[in-house]
Order: structure tokens, then sequence, then C-alpha cells
């Protein structure tokens, strides 16, 4: 009867202090999400951000997935121009590993302000913008992960050359670190692999400068997107709507009309001899069927003082779809690798 009286004792204490974690927990997760003004509406996430351009003022829009106050991840999407919509599969994988993330769409993207002014659409000051984006939502070094994807790879490159220091890892996902280099790749390893006829097909609208051409999409789609954008043969709904919004305007100014290599204002664009001052822990992911070369993106992963390499071997430029389970196994274990200091 002692032992009973004991084991009844033992196991109260056992039960209440589980409780007073539990609330613990819970009050800590509660004041996390509590706002400035109690009887603010809430919106899910959703937060529109002022950033200040040489051009004014304009809103950008984010959104907040996830309760970690010590692991964030800010996503930037490719394009230019394109939209934050094709990560959404991003929600199949990150909450249940307690990251949090944001999406988040660029200036002159769908969900975001669209200026006319041209002069907004350059490198530099979408660098500032990223940054503005980061003081808004309290990331740090202590928490902040930025990951870029293709174009986005790109802005997160360049981001990390001039504020480092704000960074606690780093994620390119999908792009090379020279355009010129994945101007050439495109041309003189992708392209060949296609028949001869439709090439020359292709070339020929090119030449003529006809990319409004129906017959440009009717070639290029089997041939080269459903080979090297996404392999799968349906393409998710978030995909199509990344694509159905993207604002061409800019990615023609930027990227240039032609899909076999780029021009526009990325056309010289070149990193290689940089990110050796790239300090911070930096994953580089790369595809055996990517628009972007896999041997040059594993190079590039030896050449930063902290970086390592992912392959997605089934995957293309999309590969966090048609190889999902190496993109997002490799890309979880890099982040809670860094975070908490294993790397």
């Amino acid at each position: 009867m002692r032992n009973l009286i004991i084991l009844i004792a033992i196991t109260t204490l056992v039960i209440q202090s589980c409780s007073d974690k539990a609330k613990e927990s819970l009050a800590a997760v509660n004041s996390y999400f509590e706002t400035d003004d109690t009887n603010s509406v809430q919106t899910g996430g959703i937060k529109l951000i002022k950033i200040n351009t040489p051009a004014g003022e304009f809103n950008v829009w984010t959104k907040r997935i996830g309760n970690n106050p010590s692991l964030k991840v800010l996503l930037l999407h490719g394009g230019p121009a394109a939209t934050h919509e094709y990560f959404e599969c991003f929600d199949s994988f990150f909450p249940r590993e307690g990251i949090e993330y944001y999406y988040y769409d660029q200036l002159g993207s769908y969900y975001s302000d669209q200026p006319s002014d041209t002069s907004l659409w350059n490198i530099d000051r979408f660098v500032e913008e990223v940054e503005q984006v980061r003081i808004a939502l309290k990331l740090d070094s202590s928490n902040f992960f930025l990951l870029g994807h293709s174009w986005g790879g790109i802005l997160a490159m360049e981001y990390a050359l001039k504020y480092q220091k704000n960074l606690k890892g780093l994620i390119i996902s999908n792009m090379m670190a020279s355009c010129p280099e994945y101007g050439k790749y495109a041309d003189e390893v992708l392209a060949k692999q296609m028949d001869p006829a439709v090439l020359a097909e292709i070339k020929a609208l090119e030449a003529r400068k006809d990319f409004s051409n129906p017959r440009y999409m009717e070639l290029l789609i089997p041939n080269h997107y459903k080979k090297h954008i996404c392999r799968l043969e349906e393409w998710p709904d978030p995909v199509n709507r990344g694509f159905k919004h993207l604002n061409y305007e800019i990615y023609l100014m930027m990227q240039g009309p032609s899909e076999l290599g780029i021009a526009g204002k990325l056309a010289t664009w070149d990193r290689k001899s940089d990110l050796k001052n790239i300090k911070v822990p930096t994953l580089v992911i790369g595809s055996k069927y990517d628009t972007m070369d896999p041997a040059h993106m594993e190079w590039m992963a030896s050449q930063f003082p902290h970086g390592s390499y992912l392959y997605c071997p089934e995957g293309s430029h999309m590969a966090m779809y048609d190889d999902q389970k190496t993109y997002f196994k490799g890309l979880v274990k890099f982040i809670k690798s860094v975070d908490k200091g294993n790397f």
C-alpha cells in the first residue's frame, strides 16, 4: 500500500511537471505571435512591407509560415519576376521539421507593387530591397537562412557578398555563378541534345526575333521545358501559376527573350572569383537535367570556404518537384546541421 501511495505521488509530480512545461511552451508560442496591438486584424502571416527605392516607396508582399524564433528561411524566387507560388511545395516539408519560412514576391512580381520605372530593375537595387525586407521581418545572424533559386540564386549571392554579417546560412539552388557560362552551357550542351530539325527551327525563329510566334513555345515546351525545367508529365499547379503570373516585361529586360541562353542586363554577370569571400555556411544544389551545369555548381560548392554540394540525380531546374525526396532531405539536413553548429 505504501509503495502504491509513493507511485501515485511520483506520477502526480511528473504530470504536474509536464503540464508546467506545456504551459511554458504554449506561453512562449503565444508571446511570439503577439502583436503590438492585440486588437489588430490578423492576416494569416501576410505582411506588406514598405520599401524605399530611388523611384519612391512601394509595397512588397510577404507571408510567414511556422513558428521558430531561432530558425527562419527567406525564399527568393526566380525569374526574374516570377512569384513565390512555385515554392508552395515547401509547405509539405518545412512545417513538420519545425522550420519557419517566408514567401516573398520581389518588387515587380505579381503579389507586390509593379512600378513602371525601368531604372528599378538592376541587381544592386534588388539587394537593397532584400535588406529592407530582412529588417522588417527581424531576421538576423542568429536565425536567418537565405535561399535563392535560379535568378534568386544570383540575388542571394549578391546579398551575401554585401550583407553576409546578417546571415546564418546561405542556399544557392539551381543557379551558376556565371551567366556567360550558363549561356554557353545552354547553347553548346543542352541545345545540341535536341533533334537537329527542332533546333534549326528554334534558331530560325530566334534569328527573326519572332519570339511571340506560338510555334516558338510549341517547340520549347516538349523539347526544353519538359526535359530541363520540370520533368514531371503534368506540371504541379504552383509551378503553372508561377509561370502564369510572370512579369514578362522585367524578365525580358533582365534575362532576355531566348530560352537557350541569356541576354539583357544579366548577360555579363559573373561572380566566380568572389565566391571565396562568402564565409557563411553555404549549400549549393544542382541537378542532372538542370538548365544549369551541375558540374559547375559542384565546383561552386568547393569555392565557398564553408561550402557543401547537394546533387539531385533525378532533378531538373525545378528539382524541388521532380526530385523532391533528395532535394528536401538534403536541404533540411543542411539547415539543421548549421543551426546545431554541426556543419
